[in-house]
């Protein structure tokens, strides 16, 4: 009879289980039995808990998305100003703790595997709306209507420096990826208050 109370903890051991799978094999490619070995529990159990590997691996996929969701409000909730907004959210997207190898070598795998499950598909599109919605928030005031134009290009750098970053030998770029993506959104802004174009 199961333990009362260890449910959650159990879900999150298989979870962080599953991502430190993924990254060990760089892909998929790995069993519920591998996983919950890793997690020290037995392979009924970790059915009993997600029920297909599909399953698990969706619900890792949110719950690296429920961090990075905490990691966001908590930088924006210091936030002052709508400027400071736009660095918290682009500090959230590309922190340190972004690219800790097994979060990365998860991220990857998932973006490859949304082309082939709906369920992963739906869950980076919610991502990308939640980080267009608050960029957009944030933009408007300051960009008035580029914003939704300036918050593509904004999230359209924080994905392609996120893969580049991560698969960088060095782990470093030219340009902090961070550094960049700010002048980006001065230079948009700068131009979009002197009326330029």
């Amino acid at each position: 009879m199961p333990k009362i109370g260890m449910e959650p903890i159990r879900r999150k051991s298989l979870i962080e289980a599953a991502i430190a799978a993924i990254q060990a094999r760089g892909s998929l490619d790995v069993t519920m039995s591998d996983i919950a070995r890793r997690a020290g529990v037995s392979q009924g159990l970790a059915h009993h808990y997600f029920g297909s590997k599909e399953e698990l691996i969706v619900s890792a996929m949110r719950y690296l998305l429920t961090e990075f969701g905490q990691s966001v409000r908590t930088r924006l909730n210091a936030a002052r100003t709508p400027r400071e907004r736009i660095s918290a959210i682009i500090e959230a997207s590309l922190a340190s703790e972004q690219f800790q190898p097994g979060i990365v070598s998860a991220w990857l795998v998932f973006y490859n595997h949304a082309q082939s499950s709906s369920a992963a598909r739906r869950l980076l599109n919610v991502y990308h709306k939640r980080l267009n919605s608050n960029l957009i928030s944030a933009l408007k005031p300051i960009a008035g209507p580029l914003a939704p134009e300036i918050a593509e290009g904004v999230a359209s750098l924080i994905d392609g420096l996120y893969i580049r970053e991560a698969l960088s030998p060095q782990g470093r770029q030219p340009i902090a990826p961070r550094a960049l993506v700010e002048r980006y959104v001065d230079r948009m802004t700068s131009e979009e208050q002197s009326g330029g174009g």
